[in-house]
């Protein structure tokens, strides 16, 4: 039987974070490939260090794109506000290690006359999704995320200007019932300018934003509170702590509520399923919970690569489902092509949207004009319903 009640705890990292400046220049890459040539294949890994930044991988794309990789990777880095001794966007040294793509992965992943397009590897991609908050996202990341998203916009605007880029959050949220209830912990380390703000000094400036993103009521006088517990935080960045791209997967996803299959996103075209299907698998999911088929749903996809449809779907609804999940199994890949050429073409993927994912979260985001968070939409519920 599953527990009704217990504390549960995600975090999440800034914009700043060194991992996430990787993440970010990776997909700006990727976004900037896609922008002149949508059929583009990009794998593109990044790392940072005290004012370094490195990028290798292969990519199949125009080589006016190659030459502006060390401008995208300062225009990143300026973005995210880093001007300090150890990281500045202007003094970095960049290195381009990008290659051509292996023709042996090419021939796999391609389409040709007696074959569609291939997966452009092997693995599990997990969806999830919960009716604990608006956009059907696990309360501990959801929250977590805004935490940190609403004191990134007060240090862009100037209305905080002594906090600086580097920060991570890590929310506990107590459960009755099944259904989240209050914090029992925040926990907020942020990097910040002066070498004399003490962490009281720091609190009084991020808890009345805190306050503002949590649900009422939800911080009580018994709520713990350990802002920059180990004091200073002037030191941030990849000044403080290397970088490197894909190493917030869980972060990224859905906060250790749910299973991950292992693979990271950034930096990687939709053709890449570790990316596309884990993006299909949450659409799915959340259109069960959506459709009312269940309030909670767990959804896998698995791949070969080369091949083209995925070798397995499974649906755990956790106890909650109005229907079987055999039947929810059968309607998901009724209503969805989940080839990758299907799915990609479905959640018309092959746009340069990737940029704005690289912090806060793939998922649990609102979809919006140019084509970004596709995957978040809603709009699989009928056909759902008269599916099953």
């Amino acid at each position: 039987m599953t527990r009704q009640s217990y504390i549960f705890t995600s975090e999440s990292v800034s914009e700043g974070h060194p991992d996430k400046v990787c993440d970010r220049i990776s997909d700006a890459v990727l976004d900037a490939f896609l922008a002149v040539e949508p059929q583009a294949r990009v794998a593109c890994e990044t790392f940072a260090t005290t004012n370094r930044v490195v990028i290798g991988g292969e990519v199949r794309g125009p080589q006016s794109v190659m030459d502006r990789v060390e401008d995208i990777a300062r225009e990143c880095v300026r973005d995210i506000g880093y001007e300090q001794d150890g990281f500045h966007w202007k003094n970095l040294v960049v290195e381009n290690y990008l290659h051509e793509q292996s023709a042996h992965i090419a021939q796999g992943v391609d389409a040709a006359e007696n074959k569609d397009e291939g997966a452009g590897d092997q693995g599990i991609m997990f969806g999830y999704a919960v009716d604990e908050t608006d956009q059907l996202m696990p309360a501990p990341i959801h929250y977590a995320h805004a935490i940190l998203r609403r004191l990134a916009e007060v240090r862009k605007s100037g209305e905080q200007p002594t906090l600086q880029p580097d920060a991570k959050s890590q929310l506990s949220v107590r459960y009755e019932g099944g259904r989240p209830v209050g914090v029992s912990s925040i926990v907020l380390s942020t990097q910040h300018q002066f070498e004399n703000q003490s962490s009281d000094d720091i609190r009084a400036i991020v808890e009345p934003y805190i306050l503002d993103v949590l649900p009422e009521g939800w911080v009580t006088a018994e709520t713990k509170w350990h802002v920059n517990p180990t004091g200073k935080f002037v030191i941030g960045g990849p000044d403080g702590d290397a970088g490197l791209t894909g190493r917030k997967i869980i972060v990224d996803t859905y906060g250790g509520a749910a299973p991950h299959g292992g693979g990271a996103f950034s930096g990687k075209d939709p053709t890449k399923v570790d990316r596309s299907a884990a993006y299909a698998a949450r659409y799915l999911a959340k259109n069960v919970v959506a459709s009312g088929m269940a309030t909670r749903c767990t959804l896998q996809l698995s791949y070969a690569i080369g091949v083209a449809r995925p070798l397995s779907i499974y649906v755990d609804t956790h106890g909650t489902g109005q229907v079987s999940e055999e039947s929810i199994e059968k309607a998901v890949a009724q209503v969805m092509d989940l080839t990758p050429r299907g799915i990609r073409e479905h959640l018309q993927m092959n746009k340069p949207i990737y940029e704005r994912t690289a912090a806060y979260g793939h998922f649990g985001r609102l979809p919006d004009a140019e084509g970004g968070f596709s995957w978040e939409k809603t709009d699989l519920v009928e056909a759902l319903k008269k599916a099953v």
